[in-house]
């Protein structure tokens, strides 16, 4: 069984990830999903609003699991023994990064392999970053957004 690990933070998970998610299930009978923790950041859901969000949006998916880690990619790589690291690349501008960190984790363990999937056109403009800042000025997010996910946010507007 060929399993790939598609690491982020997902804070919200948005069309983009679920394109990805999709054309990376067609690649490997596994998909592993996993909300990075990331002290760097300061994200608007917690961990287990993130993995909870995820686990409903991608039920569709029956070659998907969600979970969660924190540490080094190199050891969620061999936590969940995958073949690949799948990541998205947006625009020019991902690729200089995520090629830095793709080329670090090689160093770091040389089984790290990463394979780089562009979202369909309609969703290479879209951040999770984006999706937070029009919510929070009142506009509309549902062409970006599963519908579980648009719902969250407003919520999170309201408390917030």
């Amino acid at each position: 069984m060929r399993k790939a690990l598609f690491p982020g933070s997902f804070d919200p998970v948005t069309n983009g990830h679920l394109d990805v998610i999709e054309r990376a299930s067609k690649l490997f009978d596994r998909i592993i999903v996993t909300v990075a923790v990331n002290v760097e950041k300061n994200p608007m859901f917690a961990l287990d609003e993130r993995v909870s969000l995820l686990k409903k949006v991608c039920d569709e998916f029956p070659e998907v699991e969600v979970t969660s880690f924190d540490g080094l990619l190199v050891d969620a790589v061999r936590k969940f023994d995958v073949a690949a690291v799948i990541r998205g690349l947006r625009a020019i501008s991902d690729f200089e990064y995520e090629f830095q960190m793709a080329m670090m984790n090689r160093s770091l363990d040389d089984r790290c392999e990463t394979i780089f999937l562009m979202p369909g056109p309609s969703y290479s403009f879209l951040s999770s970053r984006m999706i937070k800042e029009i919510a929070s000025l009142g506009g509309d997010i549902s062409p970006f957004v599963p519908e579980t996910v648009a719902v969250a946010l407003a919520e999170k507007k309201k408390i917030g």
